[in-house]
């Protein structure tokens, strides 16, 4: 009695004090310690036990399955002399609760060979293992083998056969069951939206969602995460408000999909509510949700927020250090990035291949060639990683940038691994920016015979020819992607103003401010002119007029959403923009002018990083910015003997800033001279 109760204290004292002790009781005080998890004093009882029968191993085996101890599950269970049904289901479902799924078919295998009955709890616990394992095969066969022996009718096994053919892919067969069945639940609903969602089906799953009468908050999750999973980010936010307005309370998997649709929609606003939210509930913030608050702040440019959530992690995994290491590389902070990846290696938490990611990219961003190199050998060396086709994309894009193209394309020619589109790609944009037509041509044109659907190279190549005025051959490539049906992907720029995400695409007409948001172009355009602003034409590939060209420029989407920001906030606030491509040379440098000439800070999330434009300047000293102030760093430094990665970028600055373009043209001079010419200032710095 006072086990089932839950008084242990007082069935262990009736116990104790029991004269005699027949195999009832101690089978029920091990039951006692077994309801309420109590490991070590059921272990204690159980082996004092002086007779260990079936129904006692049984309790054991589950209770080792529940806590983990999936070892001694399987040695108790291994001894156990007489084996019932049961178990065999308590090790069944010690090894699916474990997401041992291997070992579960093969247990239940082994109780069809031995003869052994079963129930619709094996059976459930055996297609769940199928569902995870992706076997509909045999998920098929235990369905069937559920009907012959008249078991199919229990509520939790329709879910379970349910929930197997959706998340094998069997969408129909799932609905065939739905549809059938008598015996529906919140828990076969859940499993049809899930289903629908891993199918892609995001019309079904939101058509049955909102035809269920009640909701929970497994099927609000689903339905949340599921938008999030298929880039539909504002219908993550819409949902997850309306969930709100229903005082239904998120869980940590929803809000980790809610904190990313806010991070790819550079909603920070929105994003800071939720952390706020978390905080008032006094939400832990474990190791994933910490990981993704970071991923959103870093992402949104509040380096300074992502790095106090970081200090704050109790367990700090590598998928948090390789947030902070990525997120500081693309808001500009390079030496930074680098510094976080020695303290990571301090703190004894081994790199992985994403941490060599963020910091190989580091070193692309600023040029670091020797570096970059010495860190690609050390993660082979040193950490025994293999380089995968990404990195070796990395070290392309840092040797091309640098303006080493005939070494890129010869990296290229001898990977180990068949390169992918995107590290021919890197080579590609190289060669446009340091002006190599010939290589550009050729590696354009394998691309486009590779990939015919991927407008970026169609579009790339046309620039190229552009730039050197060749239009017959730019009406050509133009006419290709007519014929074959590629379309040019369009700038499109998001801003947040008071928590509502606007949408601009260049050229746009449908803004409801429409005419406000030309005013104000109107205005920016002849202010930075006063200033000393001349459009780039050349970053308009089009045989049109300059006056047209102008036109065209000054409708790209950033500059769009920066006449909108700069109309619908006051100082200090910032103007946060995010563009799904990268920021053309032109708009570079217009966002510089307009920082300086309307005195607000306007941070630019591209394709690739971040740009922080203020007083006229931006964070990044960058390789691969196009523009018309000329702060290029086109020259090649290897073997320099830099000591670390600071000396270089603080010589790299006080050359660039101080030294006129006449002088910039001299930094291109072979290694030894560049080395003599900035030799004296090492010194002063140092």
């Amino acid at each position: 009695m006072y086990c089932v109760c839950g008084c242990l204290s007082d069935a262990r004292r009736v116990f104790d004090e029991a004269v005699v002790l027949d195999i009832v009781s101690w089978n029920s005080i091990l039951a006692g310690y077994v309801q309420v998890g109590d490991v070590e004093g059921a272990v204690t009882v159980f082996e004092k036990m002086p007779e260990k029968n079936v129904i006692a191993s049984n309790s054991m085996v589950a209770l080792f399955g529940k806590v983990g101890r999936v070892s001694d599950a399987r040695k108790l269970f291994d001894g156990v002399v007489g084996r019932d049904m049961v178990t065999w289901t308590a090790m069944l479902s010690c090894y699916e609760q474990n997401e041992m799924f291997d070992d579960a078919l093969e247990i239940f295998g082994r109780m069809r060979v031995e003869g052994v009955g079963m129930d619709e709890v094996v059976v459930v616990s055996v297609l769940s293992a199928c569902a995870n394992l992706l076997a509909m095969k045999e998920g098929e066969l235990i369905h069937g083998l559920s009907v012959r022996i008249g078991i199919e009718s229990y509520v939790n096994l329709h879910n379970a056969m349910i929930h197997m053919y959706s998340r094998c892919g069997n969408i129909r067969a799932a609905r065939r069951l739905f549809d059938a069945s008598h015996l529906l639940d919140q828990i076969s609903c859940n499993s049809m939206i899930s289903g629908y969602l891993n199918c892609g089906s995001i019309e079904e799953a939101r058509n049955l969602f909102n035809s269920m009468p009640t909701k929970d908050i497994v099927s609000w999750s689903a339905m949340i995460s599921g938008y999030a999973q298929h880039d539909h980010f504002s219908e993550t936010l819409a949902l997850f408000h309306e969930m709100q307005l229903q005082g239904i309370r998120p869980d940590e998997t929803m809000l980790v999909s809610v904190i990313s649709a806010c991070t790819h929609l550079a909603a920070l606003e929105q994003g800071k509510w939720i952390h706020a939210y978390i905080k008032k509930s006094n939400l832990k913030i474990n190791t994933i949700l910490g990981t993704t608050l970071i991923d959103m702040y870093m992402k949104c440019g509040c380096v300074e927020n992502a790095l106090e959530i970081f200090q704050g992690l109790e367990d700090k995994g590598v998928s948090s250090w390789n947030v902070v290491i990525l997120g500081l590389a693309v808001n500009g902070l390079f030496e930074e990035s680098l510094d976080k990846f020695s303290e990571m290696k301090r703190c004894g938490v081994a790199p992985n291949g994403i941490t060599f990611m963020g910091v190989l990219g580091a070193c692309r961003h600023v040029g670091l060639v020797d570096e970059g190199w010495r860190f690609f050998e050390a993660m082979v060396r040193v950490h025994k990683l293999e380089p995968n086709v990404k990195h070796y994309g990395c070290m392309v894009d840092l040797l091309g940038r640098a303006g080493l193209l005939k070494e890129a394309e010869e990296l290229i020619e001898s990977m180990p691994i068949p390169p992918d589109v995107a590290t021919w790609g890197a080579l590609l944009g190289a060669c446009k920016k340091h002006g190599n037509t010939q290589m550009a041509e050729r590696v354009g044109k394998k691309l486009i015979e590779v990939q015919p659907g991927n407008d970026g190279f169609h579009v790339l190549l046309s620039n190229v020819y552009a730039s050197k005025g060749r239009w017959d051959e730019v009406i050509e490539i133009r006419d290709i992607m007519k014929h074959q049906g590629v379309v040019k992907t369009p700038g499109c720029s998001l801003i947040e103003i008071n928590g509502v995400v606007h949408e601009f695409l260049a050229g746009d007409s449908t803004h409801p401010r429409l005419k406000e948001i030309e005013n104000m172009l109107d205005e920016m355009a002849q202010r930075i002119k006063n200033k000393g602003y001349a459009p780039d034409t050349n970053e308009v590939s089009l045989d049109i007029n300059d006056e047209e060209k102008e036109t065209s420029l000054s409708r790209h989407s950033e500059k769009l959403a920066i006449a909108f920001g700069i109309m619908s906030t006051s100082p200090p606030t910032p103007i946060r923009i995010m563009k799904n491509l990268r920021i053309c040379g032109d708009c570079h440098t217009a966002a510089m002018a307009i920082s300086r000439a309307y005195g607000r800070e306007i941070i630019v999330r591209d394709r690739h990083r971040f740009h922080h434009f203020k007083d006229g300047s931006c964070s990044l000293i960058s390789s691969d910015v196009n523009s018309n102030n000329k702060f290029h760093t086109n020259y090649a430094y290897p073997s320099l003997g830099f000591r670390d990665v600071s000396s270089l970028e603080n010589v790299l600055w006080k050359i660039i800033v101080s030294k006129s373009l006449k002088h910039n043209q001299e930094a291109k001079k072979e290694p030894q001279e560049f080395k003599n010419d900035i030799g004296p200032l090492i010194v002063k710095l140092e």
